[in-house]
């Protein structure tokens, strides 16, 4: 298989080190969205919402996402990527889509040991505690209707990927 790979999933679910991990394992190509949209702009997320707004912001993502989709690459995408039908379906008929859930509580973990605030402003003006929980249970469907397969991402990374080995070895298999 060298269809691309996306992996979907809120702030903190581990979808750069998942990513870099599996496109390792598979000896493609890692690519980060919002890291690329931030070279190419230069700038920050947090900079970019300033300048032009979410939907600007939201607008390089499509862009950004369109751009870096190829052959044997592992796609780590922004949280807020499937909140655009065009996204959700682009990613559906282009390559095969894992969305890496977790509980909020574990968000809330990783997001509290390795804060980026300067990269990523808050979504509803609230401390993480408070928003990752909310964004979450309003995002969550949207996750789950955009992926071809679901992984529990709090668990180790090897058993991140094993899961995802396994999914795409049923993906191949259909």
């Amino acid at each position: 298989m060298t269809i691309p790979i996306f992996l979907i999933g809120a702030r903190g679910c581990g979808k750069t080190t998942t990513g870099k991990a599996l496109a390792q394992a598979h000896a493609w190509q890692f690519v980060d969205t919002d890291h690329r949209l931030q070279e190419t702009a230069q700038m920050t997320v947090a900079d970019l919402v300033k300048l032009e707004g979410w939907d600007g912001f939201r607008a390089r993502e499509t862009a950004t996402l369109e751009e870096v989709t190829g052959a044997s690459r592992v796609i780590a995408t922004g949280g807020g990527i499937i909140l655009s039908e065009y996204n959700r379906r682009f990613m559906r008929e282009n390559g095969v889509v894992i969305y890496l859930s977790a509980p909020a509580s574990v968000l809330v973990e990783r997001l509290e040991a390795y804060p980026k605030a300067s990269q990523r402003p808050t979504l509803t003006g609230k401390p993480v505690r408070d928003e990752v929980g909310e964004v979450l249970a309003v995002r969550d469907p949207i996750y789950r209707e955009a992926a071809h397969y679901v992984v529990n991402s709090a668990q180790s990374p090897e058993g991140v990927i094993a899961d995802i080995q396994a999914a795409l070895r049923m993906a191949q298999a259909s």
